[in-house]
């Protein structure tokens, strides 16, 4: 196992389920980690059809919120993050998403530096089809800050209510991350 592969695998080791299903999405992706190091997207949008990606979740642990976007290419409200470049640590890569997307230094101290959460996920929209490996990182922030998020990726943004989230055009996963959020910020 290439040296990359092994430190995502560790990661991956570390998340503690939620559920079952995440227990189920987790051991998967280790599965998926020890047949092959080719886990980076190379090309766009699919090359390879399973890959890595890092969520970035902007949260305001005092107001309860998180901050989304509506995501162009998806037609989706996601949270801004990204895909982990060939041999690019997934932390790595929620910090530069982070800067990218927000313009911002990520805050990791709601839930640490470890991803808060896994999915593995069949995407949709305009290049959906393929599999998202998602690790979801937790990032700080306050509902009364002004946030722009990269026009270029995101039509519109929202703050929403963790303990009220109801919005069905989101990751099917959202809501499932969000419980988990809130057992995290108890």
């Amino acid at each position: 196992m290439h040296a990359a592969t092994a430190a995502v695998a560790e990661i991956v080791g570390g998340i503690t389920p939620f559920d079952p299903v995440e227990k189920e999405h987790i051991d998967e992706t280790l599965t998926w980690l020890a047949s092959t190091d080719d886990v980076f997207r190379r090309v766009k949008p699919d090359i390879p059809p399973r890959h890595l990606v890092s969520y970035v979740v902007l949260v305001d642990p005092d107001a309860r919120a998180v901050l989304l976007g509506h995501h162009r290419l998806a037609g989706l409200w996601l949270p801004t993050g990204g895909h982990v470049d060939p041999g690019e640590h997934p932390l790595t890569t929620a910090r530069r998403e982070t800067m990218e997307e927000l313009g911002i230094t990520a805050d990791l101290t709601v839930t640490g530096t470890a991803p808060l959460f896994l999915t593995c996920t069949t995407t949709v929209g305009t290049h959906g089809g393929h599999e998202d490996v998602s690790l979801w990182y937790v990032i700080r922030g306050r509902r009364s800050n002004p946030y722009t998020l990269d026009p270029r990726e995101f039509s519109d943004q929202n703050w929403w209510d963790i303990d009220e989230f109801a919005l069905p055009d989101t990751d099917p996963h959202l809501p499932r991350f969000l419980t988990k959020l809130q057992q995290a910020l108890s």
